[in-house]
Formats: C-alpha cells, sequence, structure tokens
C-alpha cells in the first residue's frame, strides 16, 4: 500500500491522481469503460486522492463532464477516498449585490451531483477572481465546512501574500499550484509558508507537461484540444534546450532503475514532506508507473546528487504561479 501524508486534516495517498485528462486536455479522450477501468485501477494500486474540476469537460463543451465520470468510478468506494474539486467565479455571477455564499453553494451542489456525493472533501477556488476580496470566499469556505458540506478548502496558482489573507479567515487544507523540477517558484514562498501553517502542496504538472518523462520530443505533434501546444517549455526550441535536464533524469533513472517521471516525482516527494503531487494521464500503463514512483527512495546523498545537478541546469519557458480569472495562462482552455 502506499503511504499516506497529510494535507490540512485530510489524509491522502503520498501520491494523488489528475483526472482532467479522461475529459479533455490532453487530445483524444478514451471511451468511459476504459476510464472507469482507469480509475478504479489507481484506487487498487493504493491511490486514494483524486483530482477533478467542474470544468473539465468533453472538448469544453460539456462542463462536469469529469466530474460525473470520477463520480460514477469511484461511487463505490466513496468512504474509502479523498475527492477534490474546483470551482470557478466569473465576474458576472457575484458583483456584489446577491449572496455569495448562495453562488458558491449552486457550484457545490452541482459538482456533488455529479460526484455522487453528499461532501467534497476539498474544495478548491479555481482561480482567483481578482474583482472579489479572497476574504469573502474564505469566510464563505468557513460555513461550508461548519456545515458539513465540504470538509477543507485550498486554493489554486496563488502566492503566498494572497494565500496568507485568506488563510488568516478561513485556514487552507491546500494549495494546487505549478511545481516540478521545471517550474519551482513555489519553493520561494509557497512551501516555506504552507510547512509553516500545515498546508499541504499539491502540485499539478509536476512531470513537466510529460517533458520529465523523456517521451515529448520536438518532433511530437499536440492534435485538437491538448493543452500542451500552450505551454512553454514544450516549444520545439525550448525542448531541444531543456534536454540537459532529461539527461539529468536518465543517469538517476538508470541508477535507480526506475523511469525518468518516477525519478521526478521522487525527487519532490523527498524533498517536502507536505508535497501531495497529482500527475494526470489518461493511458492506464503510466498511470501505473507514476503511481509506482512511490517504491522509489532516494538517499539523502543521491538526493543531493540530483539538487545539485538539477541547479546547474537553466530551464527555458516559464508559466509561473501568479494566475487569475482576469490574468490567466491561456484563456483557451483551464487546468
Amino acid at each position: 500500500m502506499m503511504k499516506k501524508r497529510l494535507i490540512g486534516s485530510l489524509e491522502v495517498s503520498e501520491i494523488g491522481m489528475g483526472c482532467m485528462g479522461f475529459s479533455h486536455g490532453y487530445g483524444q479522450v478514451p471511451d468511459e469503460a476504459y476510464s472507469i477501468d482507469a480509475i478504479r485501477t489507481a484506487r487498487d494500486f493504493g491511490c486514494t486522492f483524486f483530482d477533478t474540476a467542474e470544468t473539465y469537460g468533453r472538448e469544453m463543451f460539456f462542463p462536469g463532464h469529469n466530474e460525473q465520470l470520477v463520480g460514477k468510478a469511484l461511487e463505490p468506494f466513496r468512504g474509502e477516498i479523498v475527492l477534490a474539486t474546483k470551482f470557478h467565479l466569473s465576474p458576472e455571477e457575484y458583483r456584489g449585490g446577491d449572496s455569495l455564499y448562495d453562488v458558491i453553494f449552486s457550484h457545490l451542489q452541482a459538482s456533488m451531483k455529479n460526484l455522487r456525493t453528499d461532501w467534497i472533501d476539498l474544495y478548491y477556488l479555481h482561480r482567483v477572481n481578482e474583482l472579489i476580496p479572497v476574504e469573502e470566499i474564505a469566510q464563505v469556505m468557513g460555513r461550508l465546512i461548519r456545515e458539513g458540506k465540504i470538509r477543507g478548502w485550498g486554493m489554486s496558482q496563488v502566492t503566498a501574500d494572497v494565500l496568507d489573507r485568506a488563510h488568516q479567515v478561513t485556514p487552507v487544507s491546500a494549495v494546487q499550484n505549478l511545481y516540478s523540477m521545471m517550474e519551482r517558484d513555489c519553493e520561494k514562498e509557497i512551501f516555506p509558508y504552507c510547512l509553516s501553517h500545515g498546508i499541504g502542496v499539491v502540485p499539478f504538472s509536476p512531470i513537466a507537461s510529460g517533458f520529465l518523462s523523456g517521451k515529448v520530443t520536438a518532433q511530437t505533434s499536440f492534435q485538437g484540444d491538448d493543452v500542451r501546444k500552450f505551454v512553454p517549455q514544450l516549444s520545439k526550441e525550448n525542448i531541444a534546450a531543456n534536454q540537459p535536464i532529461l539527461d539529468v533524469l536518465s543517469r538517476f533513472s538508470a541508477m535507480k532503475n526506475a523511469t525518468n517521471a518516477q525519478i521526478s516525482l521522487a525527487w519532490m516527494l523527498h524533498k517536502y514532506p507536505n508535497v501531495v503531487p497529482i500527475p494526470g494521464s489518461k493511458n492506464r500503463e503510466r498511470i501505473l508507473e507514476n503511481l509506482g514512483a512511490c517504491r522509489v527512495e532516494l538517499t539523502d546523498e543521491e538526493f543531493n546528487e540530483l539538487e545539485t545537478a538539477l541547479n546547474a541546469c537553466t530551464v527555458y519557458g516559464h508559466r509561473g504561479i501568479n494566475e487569475s480569472e482576469q490574468n490567466t495562462f491561456s484563456k483557451n482552455w483551464r487546468k
């Protein structure tokens, strides 16, 4: 079985599963039967933490599709797993007149219906809306926790100062930010703040949109709604320029009899006790490979050697974590 970690007061497997790819974001999606089997295979492996969002929909025209798929797959095991989902607040929804609680609760009700559950374990604000103070969001989250509708709440793609403003009102359980060997902004302020306040960090794209696996090359073509066509590090020029990072990974994966992806996950698990990555894949074999990183243990000496080698590499293409509804990575997709 996989080891457990705490994010806030929630106990989860040390590696979770991002489920977006079963609905959109990585080209053609698998059929429902395959997707459900893949999610349940992850659960059988020992994964207890599953991540989705209300906006993850088939070709973006079917919001809620991913939640419905995850709900169907995990309904028989609801009491054994931790479900995380996210909501967006658009400027049109709330202008300060209507009850913010009612607006957010309408999103929550829809997600609970999709997920076939009476409660959500971890409810994220998907992106901060600059027109709505995060303190007001935090107040609503506190009420939902007291009412037993959610067990904890989180924020995505936030800076430490915004996180602190929210946490002072209602303690935050988790931050879901971009973090990997190639996107390390979180190390400056987010990890120190979260470690000192008992907050979990849940990195999305911990394998850098697949680049760190070594399976994405300059010849890879991203089709349909594949979000990787927007990722700066995956331009043909930056794929070539970032090759030294793959060379480092390949050396360690050979030494540890592991894959590049597993080394990249083992690195962050060793580095931070409060990190719970959620690699996303729509391929059952890749899902099991990623979860199998829990079996790869780096010694302190190996970790230090790996860290030194990474620090000597220059990363080309940067996205960062400072995003909001008004200033997001791309209006063409949601992550």
